[in-house]
């Protein structure tokens, strides 16, 4: 495209090569016929005079986001940044995706043919990377590492090996699986692969090159398009774009006479378009940050370019120094919300979190983070989950690059970082986010009824459409490769899955209920789809997919006919909690208990969990609130007397943990706080509401009081909550040393109704319950697998036990784990001297046994070795 300047504004003039359906010509001002004029009356030259940090954009008030008298918001730096020009134009394909298609259905496949033909890019085309169909060499600083890629579809036949009960299902499962191949046989065809495909944000969105700035959107429903912003002053008149036959608009934006970006780093950004609903200012859709100023209700997306070197008051780059961890066997994940991580009644940064959580986590134990709210979300109080810019970090945390750094020091810990990814909904929000984008209701979701999701509020993707996958995909790939997160956890997969998305479904284990016409297969070949490309591209990252429908295949790769998906969280384990709180202690069953825990698909991994997010948010209650209620506010000093409720409830709160990180699943998740039973909610901050009826919800004040951690309470060695996360740290420094979760020994000996004793062995570990409220049992005979003698010695050094080696073939049992030791808030029942030898015999289905006692409500692990554990010095 050729361009005009007059005073430093530029202006479009007609292309010769454009398809003549696509070209505009504008007469005055095009937006004046609806009232609206931007011409800027200040001295557009004025827009480069400040040098300011990110954030003084939140240093607004008062003042229009389009308020042309307004002090520009911009970085201004000589410096250029060059990424990868566009790729050649190729033959333009129009192929829907499948045969029976709507016609909004029929979209681009081959955005290479959006390419600018004007001088200037094509001198970029000379110097771009030319990428191979279905593979990506991996290049780390000026070496090049090794070669990534994405096999090609399997026969997807073994899922009938794996479960034979499938086979009556096969018709739609054969055919699932047909329309996921003719998808990756479309994408090699007419994209170069799912590499190529998956790198969306390359071409779309905004694009930096030596020459300048392209800036590329689909929205095939805007009948015009510019883009406008602090760099243009916001006219709406300077950077007017075109459009082509795939409803993708572009602009080419080409360096300023002294070699810098048109659109300085820090820039607030628009796409102002003309729509069937009307003209509409919008975030572009994958913008890589966006921000709210204080005062205003909308965000502004931001161009995020920072230097590669430090220029006056501007922040650099951030370089990653740290390689990503390998994946552990066991899964021990810490889920943290960011912004409400803090002590204080703010919300907290990722540099706070950082350098005081993190070492945190590490300490406890766990070998993963799983980080929620990380996609932009205009509201906070959703907990991230109605997101606006799928490609933006929150920005009440910090900057992108301060998210990076926090992911660096986690892997320099030894930390996986993974990232809670909604891909299941969005937000309905129209000013700052993708509903309604191009002025109509079908734009990268599902029309009517089916786009909207009653009970969330939200709107719903059609997966169907091509350049939604491609958004999608692009998006799960930009997590991976620019900001190194190591895996995701698929929020609401269950609502993906289905027409009636779980919702009013009570799921029985009725294969029926997952094969036939409410299943969603658009949602199912999409899931396959972005595992395929996860696995491929990046063999160590992890998949977890909140799902509590218990889809078969879940958790089987694509190649044999599986979802993909490495582990399904074990979402009916907190709910079987929360119904047995509400019982008394004589109506709980072990075998119901035992059942719940165990109930999960063969060969499929879970990640299991006593409690999450969902458990404390208000409303609900924490499993410690269940048990404990008001006394947790009066009575956790150690200085003073306890309550019944508070013995029972801390008992109760350690056993519930241990058995189901013991039998839940080879992986376990904690909510951060949760360790040490949090006291009370989580209530984000919010106004009182004013329902259509009239009837208003009271709010509370928008007080950031119950939306914080206090983990100070945890740490205070005069409260009983610290005794709570002493427990909880020796439980994952257990499975650290002995690898339980994992183990392929698996053997459930004893649940006993009567004694209210559930014993199972898991790997060299025999874990022993006792759920009795109070009957505690002497010489109770419990079964084992191996000879050996059993020794308590329970050792602690710094609250962490020590094997010492000595020269011995003697097998022994030696308790590793008591949950009524004192230092766990116990009351130190157990003879740390007395010895337990196995007898021959079989006893409960086991070859020998062991006499044990085991005191009411507590839980007992007796590890099989063969050297004994000494006492550490100072322990009493």
């Amino acid at each position: 495209m050729m361009y005009c300047a007059i005073s430093g504004i530029r202006f479009p003039c007609l292309p010769s090569v454009y398809n003549a359906k696509s070209q505009s010509s504008f007469n005055g001002d095009p937006w004046s016929r609806k009232g609206h004029s931007f011409f800027s009356k200040k001295d557009p030259s004025s827009r480069n005079s400040l040098f300011l940090i990110l954030f003084a954009v939140k240093m607004l008030s008062g003042k229009s986001s389009y308020d042309p008298d307004a002090p520009n918001i911009a970085f201004t730096t000589s410096t250029t940044t060059t990424t990868t020009a566009t790729t050649p134009t190729s033959e333009k394909v129009l192929v829907p995706p499948d045969g029976n298609c709507s016609e909004d259905s029929l979209v681009l496949h081959d955005v290479e043919s959006l390419t600018m033909e004007d001088n200037q890019i094509v001198e970029d085309k000379e110097k771009q990377e030319t990428s191979a169909p279905l593979s990506e060499s991996i290049i780390i600083g000026k070496s090049e590492a090794k070669t990534r890629s994405i096999p090609p579809p399997g026969s997807g036949q073994k899922i009938y090996e794996i479960d034979p009960s499938l086979t009556g299902f096969r018709q739609h499962l054969d055919y699932r699986y047909s329309q996921y191949k003719r998808i990756r046989e479309e994408i090699d065809k007419h994209e170069g692969g799912l590499e190529v495909f998956s790198r969306g944000y390359e071409k779309l969105g905004f694009t930096r090159s030596e020459t300048g700035i392209t800036y590329r959107e689909w929205a095939p429903g805007a009948k015009l398009a510019a883009l406008i912003g602090d760099f243009n002053n916001w006219n709406p008149n300077a950077d007017v774009m075109t459009q082509n036959e795939f409803g993708v608009w572009e602009v080419f934006l080409p360096n300023n006479a002294d070699g810098s970006s048109p659109i300085p780093h820090g820039s607030r950004v628009k796409i102002r378009m003309d729509t069937p609903s009307g003209i509409k200012d919008s975030i572009p859709a994958w913008i890589k940050f966006s921000v709210q100023a204080p005062g205003e209700i909308p965000y502004n997306g931001i161009y995020y370019d920072p230097p590669e070197e430090v220029h006056f008051l501007l922040e650099e780059k951030y370089i990653f120094k740290h390689p990503q961890p390998k994946r552990p066997k066991s899964l021990r994940i810490y889920e943290a919300h960011v912004g409400m991580s803090s002590t204080e009644p703010v919300i907290n940064t990722y540099a706070n979190f950082r350098d005081d959580v993190l070492p945190r986590i590490k300490k406890l134990g766990y070998n993963a983070v799983q980080i929620m709210a990380i996609q932009e979300h205009s509201y906070y109080a959703s907990f991230g989950y109605h997101v606006t810019n799928f490609f933006a970090p929150c920005s009440r945390c910090g900057t992108p690059d301060d998210l990076k750094s926090l992911i660096d020091r986690a892997h320099e810990l030894g930390l996986l970082v993974l990232m809670d990814i909604v891909h299941s909904h969005a937000s309905n929000n129209t000013l700052d986010g993708l509903n309604m984008f191009d002025g109509t209701d079908s734009h990268y979701f599902h029309s009517g009824s089916r786009g909207h999701h009653w009970l969330w509020d939200s709107r719903l993707f059609n997966y169907g459409s091509w350049e939604v996958l491609r958004y999608l995909l692009s998006n799960a790939r930009w997590w991976l490769d620019e900001y190194k997160f190591d895996g995701f956890r698929f929020d609401g997969v269950t609502s993906m899955m289905y027409t009636h998305h779980g919702l009013q479904m009570t799921f029985t284990g009725n294969y029926n209920e997952y094969f036939g016409y409410a299943t969603d297969i658009d949602a199912m070949v999409y899931l396959m789809v972005v595992n395929d490309m996860i696995h491929g591209l990046f063999p160590e990252a992890i998949s977890i997919g909140e799902d509590v429908s218990g889809m078969p295949t879940f958790c089987i790769p694509v190649q044999d006919g599986g979802v993909g998906f490495d582990y399904r969280l074990h979402m009916a384990v907190a709910d079987k909690w929360i119904e047995l709180l509400q019982k008394k202690d004589e109506d709980w069953r072990m075998g119901d208990i035992v059942h719940t825990l165990t109930n999960r698909r063969w060969l499929e991994k879970c990640v299991s969990y006593a409690e999450s997010h969902d458990q404390a948010l208000v409303g609900d209650k924490t499993i410690a609130f269940w048990l404990m209620d008001k006394d947790m506010y009066d009575f956790m000093a150690l200085d003073r007397p306890s309550t019944p409720l508070v013995d029972r409830g801390i008992a109760l709160h350690k056993m519930i943990r241990l058995i189901t990180m013991g039998l839940g699943g080879e992986g376990y998740l904690n909510f951060m706080g949760n360790e040490f039973g949090h006291p009370e909610w989580i209530d984000f901050p919010r106004g009182d509401q004013r329902l259509p009826n009239g009837k208003i919800i009271p709010g509370n004040n928008n007080s950031f009081d119950k939306c914080r951690r206090r983990f100070d309470l945890g740490d205070a060695v005069y409260l009983r909550y610290h005794g709570m996360q002493e427990f909880d740290r020796a439980m994952q420094h257990l499975e650290e040393i002995y690898g339980f979760m994992t183990s392929e020994h698996q053997y459930i000996s004893r649940k006993n109704e009567g004694d209210r004793v559930i014993v199972f062995e898991r790997g060299n570990l025999v874990f022993v319950f006792n759920f009795h409220w109070t009957n505690s049992y002497s010489d109770y005979r419990v079964g084992c697998l191996k000879p050996g003698k059993y020794k308590y010695s329970l050792l602690l050094c710094s609250g962490m036990y020590r094997l010492s080696i000595q020269s011995s073939s003697v097998y022994r049992y030696v308790i590793v784990l008591d949950s009524d030791d004192p230092l766990f808030g116990g009351f130190r029942r157990l003879d740390r001297d007395a010895e337990y030898f196995s007898t021959e015999g079989w006893y409960d289905d086991r070859p020998r046994s062991f006499l044990v006692y085991a005191p009411s409500r507590t839980a007992v692990v007796y590890a099989l070795v063969e050297d004994e554990l000494e006492p550490a010095e100072g322990r009493d």
